[in-house]
């Protein structure tokens, strides 16, 4: 039984939907460089903006092998589930969207802090230009390496594992507008909602601004958890990696920090090395 038909008809019409999204997505992000390049007279890096569009088309590609690490727990969970929640109630949707938020926060925290997630999670914050293309640069590993692991239990507590894969999915169409760092503030709304502000914040690579804001569509769950930081106007935002990535390459920027972990592995020596290189942070050294 395929996870398609184990969720309701409403998860699966929703991801049927999400599926015609990208050229939407796609459109918008090509005016906002036509409006930078012909009405604002800015620079702008078609270059990047073409290889973000072939990481997109080429993690669409892979997906569509059905090649998941997860498949197997996420089929497990939802025969043991501990009950069948249906989305009929308006609690019943509140319930599986705060969830979702806790387990992104958690997933989004891991893909920082443990680099056999970073290697995937590294692609999407290779851009030196924070713009709407960056958004649709996500890597092509992330099925193969189980980052939907992390919401496995909201399918053991009972949510259709399309409902829970759909608002996995429009939670990063959310995070879609969040990388236009052109947005202003939005006053009171800052403290709940994670917001264009904080966004650019999170891509920034000032040592000032590493690791944090990790939430989706909430900022709540960083301000709980103590990895909220606001931007600050003595610190000019650096976007990219620590070491920035020179390449528009899209195997390159797929791959690189796959390349860098394999390397580092090869030279670790002792088990307790090889471990710490595969799970501990990025840069970790036994």
């Amino acid at each position: 039984m395929s996870l398609h038909a184990l969720g309701e008809s409403l998860g699966a019409d929703a991801l049927r939907w999400l599926a015609l999204l990208p050229l939407v997505v796609i459109g918008i992000a090509t005016l906002e460089g036509l409006v930078h390049s012909f009405w604002l007279r800015r620079a702008y890096d078609w270059r990047a903006f073409a290889a973000s569009i072939a990481d997109a088309l080429g993690r669409r590609a892979i997906d569509a092998l059905g090649l998941s690490l997860a498949t197997p727990l996420l089929l497990w969970a939802h025969e043991h589930r501990l009950q069948t929640l249906a989305l009929s109630t308006p609690l019943a949707f509140g319930l599986l969207f705060v969830g979702q938020e806790f387990f992104y926060y958690w997933y989004h925290r891991s893909a920082h802090r443990v680099r056999w997630f970073w290697a995937t999670h590294a692609v999407h914050h290779s851009p030196n230009e924070l713009t709407l293309a960056a958004a649709m640069r996500l890597g092509w590993t992330g099925k193969l390496t189980g980052t939907a692991l992390f919401f496995t239990p909201l399918v053991w507590l009972g949510f259709p594992p399309n409902a829970v894969l759909a608002s996995v999915a429009l939670n990063l169409l959310y995070q879609f507008w969040l990388h236009a760092p052109w947005m202003p503030r939005l006053g009171p709304l800052e403290w709940v909602l994670n917001t264009p502000t904080h966004h650019k914040v999170h891509h920034a690579s000032n040592t000032e601004y590493l690791d944090c804001n990790y939430g989706g569509v909430l900022i709540i769950f960083d301000r709980l958890f103590g990895t909220f930081v606001d931007e600050r106007a003595e610190v000019p935002i650096r976007y990219g990696l620590t070491t920035p990535l020179r390449t528009h390459n899209p195997l390159r920027i797929a791959f690189h920090e796959w390349l860098n972990l394999g390397r580092d592995l090869w030279a670790a020596r002792g088990w307790r090395a090889r471990l710490l290189t595969v799970f501990g942070p990025p840069g970790a050294r036994p």
